[in-house]
Formats: C-alpha cells, structure tokens, sequence
C-alpha cells in the first residue's frame, strides 16, 4: 500500500465507525452508525462499499455494530470477529437484519491478513460477549485501535508502546461523571473494570507507554454528558508535556474525535 490514511466517521455512544486503507480501498472498524451515512462518507472520498474488503468488529454493543447486516448482507462485505462477538451480533436486538454469509471469524491472538494488512488482536475489558482491540501492520506502520476499555493491563501497555497510530478510548472526566445526571447505576457500570477509560487514566497510559515512534494520537469516544474535547485534549496534553517534555503538535500530534460528524482525512503514510 503506498499511502496509508485513516479517516473517523463517528466516535461515541451513538456510534462508531472508523477507515484505514488507501484512497483505492481499505477497510473500516466497527459500523455503528447507518449504512447510509457510512456510504456517503466513503463517496467524499471516492470511495463506496465495492471497494471495502472487511469490516473488523470491535465488540457486539450497538453502537458499534449497528449497520452490520446491511453492511454485510446487501453489500456483500465480509465480517471479521470472533465467535463470541459474532454470537453477540446474532442476539442484538439492534441488528435486524442478520448475518449469512458474510461472516468471517478469527482467534484472538492468531494474525490474518486483509489487504496486506497485517491484523493482530487481543482481550480488551468490557461489559460484551467479548471485545478487542486491533494492532495493524501495513509497510512498516503500526495502527492501534481501544476502544471501551474497562481497564488497563501489560498487554495493552505493550501494545501502545509499539504502535506509530493510536486510537484510544477518553471517555470520561471523572469529577463531570460523578457530578453529572446519569443515575448512581449507570456511574458505577461506566467506572467499573469493564466499563470506559477516563481521560486521566488515558494519559496515564499514554505516559507510561510513550515511545518516540508514536506519531498520532486520537481520542475516541467521548461522553456527550460527562466530557467535553477540549477536557480532554488538554488532560492528555499538560500529562504528556509534564511526564515526558513532550511538545504537542511538534514531537506528537494528538486530536480529538468529533462524536457525531466526520474527521479530515489523516495522512499516516503519504504515497510514492
């Protein structure tokens, strides 16, 4: 792949999705947003599912999975999980129409390949049949994505402290959460070991995984009620210049996610 881009569609809980490929084809994770906005989003790009060779399912909530049978039934693009997740997709409420024949399933921490990309998997925390995070090789780049993490092991440390692109989970602020509406129940679910990472504990791992190889840094999923993004970045931003001397924009670039509405295209690799 001579270029390599990666593009968000949507970061949140009323859906997510995510493009990583070329501007000739790719893939996407998770699709948790219409089929419909999906496709228009791809077609600013000259892009439509035709050009789509997997769709990698993080885990089986709704909002990451919610236009997974038209997706994969009417547009004919394969379905990558694992058979937890893909049990999981097979009871939601949420899909209504069910996947056939697009499915296609891996084990964790066995590699396939999809478009000469290299795609590792491992466990990641959280209230689901199962959920994982997707470590991505393609020609000498290295792109991460976790998402709902519920907490923080070795194995995703040692995976951030390879990764060139990540894509990472800050969900919450936790003083906004704990002032905030949502109901004491919905409060503990979210702070438990398998509910969302907070911006405190993101730049807690963002420091203790730093790497001078880490090039790009993306928040994802924030709350609409209990974070805001410019929260966000400057938790992350003032946690990484006071730990590592590290100058935002200069040594990293770090941005954050919009929740309902498209990001830029970021360039990770340029062409030849």
């Amino acid at each position: 792949m001579n270029e390599l881009i990666f593009r968000c569609f949507a970061s949140g809980s009323s859906g997510n999705c995510y493009y990583l490929g070329s501007r000739k084809e790719g893939i996407l994770i998770d699709c948790g947003i219409s089929a419909r906005q999906i496709r228009s989003n791809l077609f600013e790009m000259g892009l439509d599912f035709r050009q789509i060779a997997g769709v990698l399912i993080t885990h089986d909530h709704a909002d990451h999975i919610r236009a997974v049978g038209t997706i994969g039934e009417r547009f004919h693009v394969p379905i990558y999980a694992t058979p937890e997740i893909h049990a999981g997709i097979d009871s939601n409420y949420g899909v209504f129409e069910k996947l056939r024949t697009s499915r296609k399933f891996y084990t964790k921490g066995e590699p396939f390949e999809i478009l000469g990309m290299t795609v590792n998997t491992f466990t990641i925390s959280h209230d689901s049949t199962d959920c994982v995070s997707y470590v991505i090789d393609v020609d000498g780049e290295r792109f991460m994505i976790a998402t709902d993490v519920g907490s923080v092991d070795q194995t995703l440390l040692d995976n951030v402290a390879t990764a060139n692109h990540l894509v990472i989970e800050a969900n919450h602020d936790e003083q906004m959460l704990l002032n905030g509406p949502y109901p004491s129940y919905l409060k503990s679910r979210i702070l438990s070991d398998k509910g969302h990472m907070s911006n405190s504990t993101c730049a807690e791992v963002l420091c203790t995984a730093y790497h001078k190889g880490l090039k790009n840094v993306y928040l994802c999923h924030l709350s609409q009620e209990n974070n805001n993004p410019e929260v966000a970045y400057n938790t992350i931003k003032e946690k990484l210049e006071k730990t590592h001397n590290i100058v935002v924009g200069q040594d990293l670039n770090l941005a954050v996610l919009e929740r309902l509405t498209a990001s830029p295209i970021y360039k990770l690799k340029s062409g030849v």
